[in-house]
């Protein structure tokens, strides 16, 4: 009889935890956003006869069940606290945390994505660049795990292999090679992106290489407001802030910098970003398909294109003092097809600048 009493209650138990959830689900509005992972959540898949009968209604139901479930953080933190603490696994997720530091695992390279960036960058050269007065230049920014997979034990990709296969797929360039310039000192410890201030050093020889001439004189703004992150969120432990700084001088202030894509003018820097969803938005205001730098202090005609991702929001003002103008294009939002109809191509430096993050998913290139 006692054994009979255990087993009611605990499958009551269980099955009030079940309708709990289940009513929590159907009672609680979606979320478009996960603030702590940046990401938009999955939302209720449209109900078809050929959804259901090709079996993705079920599981574009699954994904969304596990975005919009009640009280996801706090079972993301668990599951965290679970697999690095009480099941000692190097990784949660993909990333892993080396000295304070948090990286994700970028491995296998990715040939074939490797190839489609390659391609993109080739129909840019041919459609704009060729038998044009331009000067064409590629470099390539490590990601973290270039300098922590070996030393953690963790999986990495060949990282020389993909540089030189960028080189050889994209020989219409000058290749210039960065890495040697950069150590993970240079980057966030919560973030994917390189401190604006540890690369003036990187800066100077990406302008050397390009014929031109920056200051490398700054002062140093640093903000009150911690800054987390992208790492931060997905990790789903509690680290330790990074703090964001920003470099200016008179040339610096002096420019005047367009947001094609809203048609407004923007701040080089904009500090009350960072207390919004991405404070990385400080620079350039985050990731715009075609903006404008102009430097009235220029004393040089030269113009620069930048083909660019994230990691070009911080070092673009810098190598903005050794041109009159320059051009940031992302192809990520603006499809390399209409170019033409936004940028006069003849006699600028053109450098094709990407992180190995992009260029090893680069499905969103167009």
């Amino acid at each position: 009889m006692k054994h009979r009493t255990k087993y009611i209650l605990q499958s009551a138990l269980f099955l009030l935890c079940i309708f709990s959830f289940s009513a929590l689900c159907i009672f609680f509005p979606d979320k478009a956003q996960s603030e702590a992972e940046r990401r938009p959540l999955k939302q209720f898949p449209a109900l078809t006869v050929s959804s259901i009968t090709s079996g993705r209604f079920m599981s574009d139901f699954e994904a969304y069940a596990l975005d919009q479930f009640p009280m996801r953080d706090a079972f993301r933190k668990a599951k965290a606290l679970t697999s690095t603490k009480l099941l000692a696994q190097t990784d949660n997720n993909g990333l892993y945390e080396q000295d304070g530091v948090l990286c994700k695992m970028e491995y296998p390279m990715d040939e074939d994505s490797i190839a489609h960036a390659s391609q993109r960058f080739r129909a840019i050269y041919d459609s704009y660049l060729r038998d044009k007065n331009v000067n064409v230049y590629m470099s390539v920014i490590p990601d973290k795990n270039a300098f922590l997979a070996e030393s953690s034990g963790h999986l990495s990709m060949d990282y020389e292999a993909l540089y030189s296969e960028m080189a050889q797929q994209n020989d219409f360039a000058e290749f210039i090679d960065i890495a040697p310039t950069l150590s993970i000192e240079d980057y966030y410890a919560t973030d994917t992106h390189w401190r604006q201030e540890a690369i003036v050093d990187t800066a100077e020889v990406l302008a050397a290489s390009m014929g031109a001439e920056i200051s490398g004189k700054y002062t140093t703004n640093t903000l009150d407001a911690p800054f987390y992150g992208v790492y931060a969120g997905q990790y789903a432990l509690p680290t330790e802030p990074d703090r964001l700084c920003y470099l200016t001088n008179d040339t610096i202030e002096s420019y005047r910098v367009y947001d094609h894509e809203n048609s407004r003018a923007i701040p080089v820097y904009d500090p009350a970003k960072a207390d919004g969803s991405d404070p990385y938005e400080v620079f350039l205001s985050g990731p715009l398909s075609l903006i404008t730098i102009e430097n009235p202090a220029a004393d040089t005609a030269k113009e620069l294109i930048v083909f660019r991702d994230s990691f070009g929001s911080s070092i673009a003002p810098l190598l903005a003092e050794g041109y009159r103008k320059v051009t940031l294009v992302d192809i990520r939002y603006l499809p390399s097809a209409v170019l033409g109809e936004y940028i006069d191509f003849e006699g600028q430096d053109v450098l094709f600048l990407y992180s190995t993050l992009v260029l090893n998913n680069s499905s969103t290139m167009k």
